[in-house]
């Protein structure tokens, strides 16, 4: 079993940041590419991004590039999120999710293609 925990979140104004944490624990499985996703209020969850094992191949939704960084430590199984330039319509729980068997250069924005979710963090923006 494969726990995903993760950290940060909280309240920021707008145009401030904030960096997500997320560690892969257990029996983890190698390689596996990791990926954030969003879900505000009555809002079906989202794909924001998404990083393969390797850390050389990244994706992005439209509405984060150029203000959102996602990046990987293996040797500390770790995933971060780094957000810049915040909006109020990033107000959303973020969660984030691994999965594995696709190779170190595999990374995906679909939700069926992850195996394992974290618990989920609050991020509100104020405008």
């Amino acid at each position: 079993q494969v726990q995903v925990v993760l950290s940060g979140g909280g309240l920021v104004q707008a145009g401030g940041s904030l960096r997500l944490s997320c560690a892969a624990s257990g029996r983890t499985f190698s390689p596996y590419f990791m990926g954030w996703f969003r879900q505000a209020p009555g809002k079906a969850r989202e794909f924001v991004a998404s990083i393969s094992w390797s850390g050389t191949s990244t994706g992005y939704a439209d509405s984060v590039k150029g203000r959102f960084t996602i990046s990987r430590d293996n040797g500390k199984n770790t995933v971060y999120l780094q957000m810049n330039s915040l909006k109020p319509e990033d107000t959303a729980v973020y969660y984030c999710a691994a999965g594995g068997g696709r190779g170190s250069y595999y990374y995906t924005g679909s939700r069926d293609d992850y195996d394992y979710w974290g618990q989920g963090t609050q991020v509100t923006v104020s405008s």
